[in-house]
């Protein structure tokens, strides 16, 4: 069933290549859908603070905001709940209620986002 809390929810094609190289935790797909539903909405719609969701600065970009989500629960990884390692970068433009994913990756394969492309898909024009 398709997400109608915002008003467009894209993945680039190398969230899509993330996401296949992480089909070890076979829950992702869900783990995602909640993640929208649940802390997305309180952050974005309800305009409350939530936990692990925190915006990237020093990227240079003002637009769109860009944000690191390090509390992610994965239902694959029994036991650890949202300190599961799972991260997930994504824009969001307030303007047109849009969510970009840009980058899923997991902690103890790799440390820090890709800072290039995330440049790459966002300069500093609006």
């Amino acid at each position: 069933m398709p997400n109608k809390i915002f008003a467009d929810i894209i993945r680039l094609s190398e969230f899509k290549r993330d996401l296949k190289d992480l089909k070890r935790f076979r829950s992702l797909e869900d783990d995602i859908e909640t993640f929208i539903n649940v802390q997305l909405k309180r952050k974005h719609k309800q305009k409350k603070e939530t936990n692990g969701v925190e915006r990237i600065s020093n990227l240079g970009i003002e637009y769109p905001d860009i944000y690191k989500v390090t509390r992610f629960a994965c239902k694959s990884l029994k036991g650890r709940g949202v300190k599961s390692g799972i991260r997930i970068i994504y824009a969001y433009f307030e303007e047109e209620d849009k969510i970009e994913f840009i980058e899923i990756y997991f902690k103890g394969d790799k440390k820090n986002e890709d800072r290039k492309r995330i440049q790459k898909y966002h300069n500093k024009e609006k």
